[in-house]
């Protein structure tokens, strides 16, 4: 069924992957043009479920290969995962500390004002920064096709950007429809909403160029992306989907997030 993709250039299926997920973002965001609410105990039970996920795909799709790929270097095999580990989350911490993500809440108490205009563009800014290492994850994932490490599969790339794209879809619909509570058109609330998912193509062709030219990177480059991914869980995801007290929920779609993406990457494996 996908033998045409599987003969496909690895930067090629890494863009397509993150078309995928980009149009996952645009599906949530979306949900503007049909729903006034937003349904927080489905957004809360959808962001657990993609933080599981994403917790799975760090570890069989990114840690798992990069420290079988290490085995084959001069260093102990930890090494390299440690140390892209620790870099991918050290990197996202700079970038909250000069960047953050703005909560939501406060960000749309001052929607109306004078710098409503600066405040939106801030917003999807940064919003679409801290999207940038998701797309990386996966550009780095495919790019590994074209080593000769059987531990980079196919299948395991693949379940990462599913994985990925079902987490962008609440993201959409949590950017899109507080906008249109505040007073914004459905169409600019939904213009802004997929937005942040349009730097995922463009960052996943890099990364997927990254170690198919520099192939002695992979290890890191893998851990890397599994560290960034696991920093936007700790401090987004799983925070964002108890703040609204639907903790047993959260905590119980979180489980099944990571079963489900665990399958996915062994069975498809």
């Amino acid at each position: 069924m996908f033998s045409w993709f599987a003969e496909l250039n690895p930067i090629m299926q890494a863009f397509i992957g993150t078309l995928f997920t980009w149009g996952m973002t645009a599906l949530g965001a979306g949900i503007v043009f049909f729903s006034r609410r937003d349904h927080q105990k489905f957004l809360d039970a959808m962001l657990a479920f993609a933080g599981g996920v994403m917790i799975a795909a760090s570890y069989w799709s990114l840690l798992a290969p990069a420290i079988e790929m290490a085995e084959r270097g001069s260093l102990p095999a930890f090494v390299p995962a440690v140390v892209g580990f620790l870099l991918g989350g050290l990197f996202l911490l700079l970038v909250d500390k000069f960047l953050p993500l703005l909560e939501s809440d406060k960000y749309l108490k001052e929607i109306k004002d004078r710098n409503a205009k600066h405040r939106t563009a801030l917003l999807v800014f940064s919003v679409t920064l801290h999207n940038i290492p998701e797309g990386l994850a996966i550009g780095v994932a495919f790019g590994a096709l074209a080593s000769d490490f059987t531990s980079a599969t196919l299948a395991g790339a693949i379940a990462l950007a599913l994985g990925i794209g079902i987490q962008n879809f609440p993201e959409g619909v949590a950017v899109s429809m507080p906008l249109r509570r505040e007073g914004l058109s459905k169409q600019k609330s939904f213009f802004y909403g997929q937005f942040s998912g349009m730097v995922e193509p463009i960052s996943a062709v890099i990364g997927a160029l990254a170690v198919v030219f520099i192939q002695p990177i992979l290890p890191y480059a893998l851990s890397f992306a599994a560290g960034a991914m696991i920093f936007v869980v700790a401090k987004e995801i799983i925070p964002g989907s108890l703040e609204k007290g639907n903790v047993h929920l959260a905590s119980i779609s979180l489980m099944i997030g990571f079963a489900v993406m665990m399958t996915l990457d062994v069975a498809l494996g």
